[in-house]
Parts: structure tokens; sequence; C-alpha cells
């Protein structure tokens, strides 16, 4: 029995936790999960942390694999996600119908949580700019509430802590009492594929691959889409 080490972002940590007992079971091996933000584990990878297979936003696994760090043949998409819009169940649902009318939404919320972009989250990332873009950063980030995971921006929307949150609609999924807006309007969406890859590195890449194929088959892409992902396998 080989025990594996799993590096992998938060967007996709429903489908890891919930496939993770099938290959257990399946291969006598023991999956040791890791979650973090894309920007916190590339930190960690960077430092010389090793890991048996790693998942994060489909540019960093290329960027990797261009350097001869990820397994050749080992690259695979998992899912894509987009950046969604998030309010208590129960509340009434302000405008966000196009990005003039969010943008006034923001404005005029009395709170706005989202991911902390210092953390290194990828949908937090994206929003501080975005901010920037529309010329709100500082209105706004004066009555922000930041999560360093993207479920902590949910729970604070459900806490009543703010009026409104955002962050990858995967990761709003996992908090009950959530209510899911929709998507970033118009020219504002965003939206992110994750990737796995097995590192060069990796001292059980046999088993890792098992993992892999335990995650992309066909019979899970139902569970994906009910998580808010958009499955890239067949």
């Amino acid at each position: 029995m080989a025990e594996i080490k799993v590096m992998s972002t938060g967007a996709v940590e429903p489908m890891v936790k919930m496939f993770a007992p099938a290959f257990e079971r399946e291969t006598g091996h023991k999956a040791n999960l890791n979650f973090g933000t894309a920007g916190g584990l590339k930190a960690r990878l960077e430092k010389g942390e090793t890991a048996d297979l790693i998942i994060l936003p489909a540019a960093a696994i290329e960027a990797m694999e261009k350097v001869g760090a990820i397994v050749a043949g080992s690259r695979t998409d998992l899912g894509r996600t987009v950046t969604g819009i998030a309010i208590k169940d129960g509340a009434s649902a302000p405008d966000v119908s196009t990005p003039e009318a969010f943008k006034q939404t923001l404005i005029k919320a009395r709170g706005v949580s989202f991911s902390d972009p210092a953390a290194g989250g990828s949908s937090g990332t994206y929003f501080a700019g975005l901010l920037n873009k529309l010329g709100i950063a500082d209105e706004v980030n004066k009555k922000a509430v930041l999560g360093k995971r993207g479920y902590e921006v949910a729970q604070a929307v459900v806490d009543g802590r703010v009026e409104i949150g955002t962050t990858f609609i995967s990761e709003l999924l996992t908090v009950p009492g959530v209510r899911i807006l929709g998507p970033l309007p118009g020219d504002l969406y965003f939206a992110n594929t994750y990737t796995a890859g097995i590192p060069t590195g990796s001292k059980q890449p046999e088993a890792a691959m098992a993992l892999l194929r335990v995650l992309t088959r066909s019979a899970n892409r139902d569970s994906w889409v009910k998580a808010g992902l958009e499955p890239a396998f067949a």
C-alpha cells in the first residue's frame, strides 16, 4: 500500500474529497489531501515541497510541463468553473443583470465578500483587478470581508456579515444557505479550467495516475456538474 500526497486548489476540493475514498477502497492506497489557493500551492512547490498529484489552474500546469516539472502525458484537464454572485437564501435579489447594474449593487451594498487576493486565489485576484477596472476599488475595499478560501466568502454571506459575495460557484455551493444569482454579467464573466498533473518528483506516479483515472471516470460527470463544475473529460 502506498500513500500519495495530493495538492489541490479549493475550486475542485469537493470532487477530490468525494472520489478519494473510492480510490482508496479500490486500490488499497491512501490519499493524503492538501488544499489551498492556487498562489499558495505554487509558492509551496517553488520552495521545494513535493507531491504526487497536483491540481492547479490550467496555465500553471502548462507552465510546469514546459520546464519538465510534470510527467509527460499526465497533464489532464478536470473541470471548468465560473465566478458567481451569491446572496443569502431568502434575501431580496439585487440587480446584477449587467456590468453597470452589478457595479451599482456593489456600491450600494453594506458589505461585499470575495477571496483575499493576497492569499493567491484565482477568483479573488481577478475580482480585485475588476474593482480597479470599474473604478470602485477604494469604495468597495472599505467594506470588504475577505476570505482566505472561497467557502469563507459564502459563509460571510450566510452569516449576514455582507449582503453579497463573489467567488467560484463550485466553492459557493459547499455552504448551505447561499443563493447563487448567476455568473458575473456580460464582459465581466470569468472562468477557469483546473488541470491535474503528476510532478516528475513523484514517488508514487502509478498510484497518482490511478486516482486521476477515478476522478475522470465518465460515470462521475454528473457529480461534477452538480458541484458547479463543467467536466473537461468525456
